[in-house]
């Protein structure tokens, strides 16, 4: 439901000041994000193109022209974009291109989404707990942080990966080990505003518990802010990953990961540049469509902004 397609009176029931219901002021609240949100152009182009990343990694067999793995090395070898059957042209073993771009949106966007899952709660957890109990319990978790956040994430990513190994499953797990610290931060900061508010206060009274009031009062009213945290730190995770596929520490050939392809042509970058230059473009292209939403979720969800 857009803003051009709603009736008068459906958006009226929307935008409310005066909800009936607990549904009704949640769906009016989501629609008036959405609203702010479709204001901004550059953040709806990437929207697209996460979306276009979505259905290319779910239709990648229907897709793919070709196998992703397995190619002609006898008379497809190093073909320039154009050449019959092959949009994007091969590679040194004589593999589409395309075919493994489009498989390889699947590796993306797997890691992407495995180290949200992981990251995101941890530091959540973290930063509430730390902001809502303070004392020795909130100096001891935040120098901890402090200690993973002075360390460079691809530096402390490489040493976890070589610890536990190459590989995709380990990549994503030293990713995620390093990400969490910028969303404990940011928890704790909101955790530290609202924790003295009277509402919480309110609840403590009518004998909530510390975990109670933690999990079901603050976490919410952090949400928002690690949303966009999260979006905008996905170009970072994409290029990480990327970095670990092109020194050979993530995901292991002949898997099609845009990283481990960029390192197998860059012998070729002078007079082959597609093999090198077609993944770094779809590397760009996805890290610029997670920047853009990034950017419109911070404005739409801005309580600021909300008033206006």
């Amino acid at each position: 439901m857009t803003a051009s397609n709603a009736t008068p009176g459906r958006r009226a029931w929307l935008l409310t000041d005066r909800p009936e219901s607990r549904f009704q002021a949640r769906l009016g609240n989501a629609y008036a994000t959405w609203l702010r949100f479709s204001e901004n152009r550059l953040a709806l182009i990437g929207l697209a193109i996460i979306l276009g990343l979505v259905v290319v990694a779910a239709l990648a067999p229907a897709l793919a022209p070709d196998s992703p793995v397995v190619g002609d090395l006898a008379n497809a070898r190093l073909l320039p974009p154009g050449s019959p059957g092959h949009l994007l042209g091969t590679d040194d073993l004589g593999r589409d291109i395309l075919s493994r771009l489009i498989y390889g949106s699947r590796i993306t966007l797997a890691v992407v989404l495995l180290v949200a899952v992981i990251a995101a709660p941890v530091g959540l957890l973290v930063g509430t707990v730390a902001g809502y109990a303070g004392g020795w319990v909130d100096a001891v978790l935040m120098r901890i942080t402090d200690i993973f956040l002075a360390l460079p994430k691809l530096v402390l990513a490489l040493a976890f990966v070589a610890a536990l190994g190459p590989g995709i499953e380990n990549a994503i797990l030293a990713i995620a080990v390093t990400s969490w610290p910028p969303y404990a931060r940011i928890a704790r900061a909101e955790t530290l505003g609202v924790r003295n508010s009277d509402y919480i206060a309110a609840v403590r009274l009518m004998g909530a518990s510390p975990g109670r009031i933690v999990v079901r009062h603050v976490m919410p009213m952090c949400l928002s802010s690690l949303i966009v945290r999260v979006t905008l730190d996905m170009a970072g995770i994409i290029l990480t990953a990327a970095g670990l596929g092109f020194l050979g520490l993530g995901a292991q050939p002949p898997l099609p990961e845009w990283g481990a392809m960029i390192a197998s042509g860059r012998r070729f970058i002078l007079d082959q540049w597609w093999v090198a230059t077609m993944p770094g473009i779809a590397i760009f292209v996805v890290s610029l469509g997670f920047n853009l939403l990034g950017d419109g979720l911070r404005d739409a969800l801005d309580p600021r902004e909300a008033g206006r």
